[in-house]
């Protein structure tokens, strides 16, 4: 058991890792009040999170990554790990890696594999770099379940995530751009029905209402993931065409703000183009993105399911 487990992010992972884990758990997140649900103490401040703490979970949105792990680097102790848990391109994990490092903290890539519910911290894990055998045998005495190591540098595990990435997250996109249409040309069962002709052992109506489920509540932190996705196609110089359209199907339904209502046809009529605003599920340019966790007492930093 660590002498102390800082929660860097309490949004839904850490909510969902805090309960099977056997740890002194400290959170430090300032939007979020979940950790009262968890039972789990909440520092005021990062410096007061990672003081005596031998090892932390990084838990952030994507887009809080880097900054979270530039802003601990301040106050992590000399040897402890920064499991850096968060959905990123690998040139962003080898970023916060040498942040970590040069503070003398041991950075480890973690990649998450699946979504966090209903696994909780049997939730299969990824770890790549050169702590990542002893980060390995550390969250297993915890509590995780299923950690596997994978050989090679920091970023090898966040390659796999990101790269998984375009095909699980693209999919739900294009599904929810396929049913969007077919709902308003009001041939929906008819496209439903091909499909499960064509793909026999998937209900793509369910399969779409759980992919527009999953989109209307995490659809701006999966943009954003996305766009880390975006960065690693583009620095393989594979080039980037579909992934760029997932971040705009994702973002788009995620701005709708909606809270996601039984059925896949109570879904359709929320995200319906006459009731959101025709532009909102159109595609639009790349925004610019705002500075990012300038402060990290100042910023919030929330994750949601992998």
């Amino acid at each position: 058991m660590v002498a102390q487990l800082a929660l860097i992010g309490f949004g839904e992972a850490a909510t969902a890792f805090a309960p099977g884990l056997d740890a002194a758990m400290i959170a430090y997140d300032i939007k979020s009040d979940r950790h009262r649900l968890a039972n789990v103490a909440m520092a005021a401040t990062n410096a007061e999170a990672l003081s005596g703490a031998a090892a932390a979970l990084s838990l952030v949105t994507a887009d809080q990554s880097l900054a979270a792990a530039e802003a601990a680097a301040s106050h992590i102790a000399p040897g402890a790990f920064w499991f850096d848990m968060n959905s990123v391109a690998p040139d962003t994990k080898r970023a916060a890696a040498a942040a970590i490092e040069a503070a003398g903290g041991r950075h480890v890539d973690v990649a998450i594999m699946s979504p966090v519910l209903p696994q909780r911290a049997a939730v299969p894990l990824l770890l790549s770099g050169p702590h990542a055998e002893a980060g390995a045998e550390l969250l297993r005495s915890i509590g995780f379940g299923s950690v596997r190591v994978v050989p090679g540098e920091t970023g090898r595990a966040s390659s796999i995530k990101m790269i998984r990435s375009v095909m699980v997250k693209g999919i739900e996109a294009l599904i929810a751009e396929c049913v969007i249409a077919a709902d308003r040309a009001g041939v929906l069962d008819e496209v439903i029905a091909s499909l499960n002709a064509s793909w026999p052992g998937v209900d793509w109506a369910q399969k779409a209402d759980y992919n527009l489920d999953r989109m209307m509540i995490h659809g701006l932190r999966r943009a954003a993931e996305m766009e880390e996705v975006v960065k690693t196609l583009d620095t393989l110089g594979t080039g980037a065409a579909m992934t760029r359209g997932t971040v705009e199907r994702q973002r788009a339904i995620g701005e709708l703000g909606l809270t996601p209502e039984p059925g896949l046809g109570a879904k359709l009529k929320a995200v319906t183009p006459a009731k959101a605003g025709v532009s909102t599920l159109q595609s639009a340019p790349t925004r610019q993105k705002t500075p990012a966790f300038a402060e990290v007492t100042d910023v919030g930093m929330t994750e949601s399911a992998k």
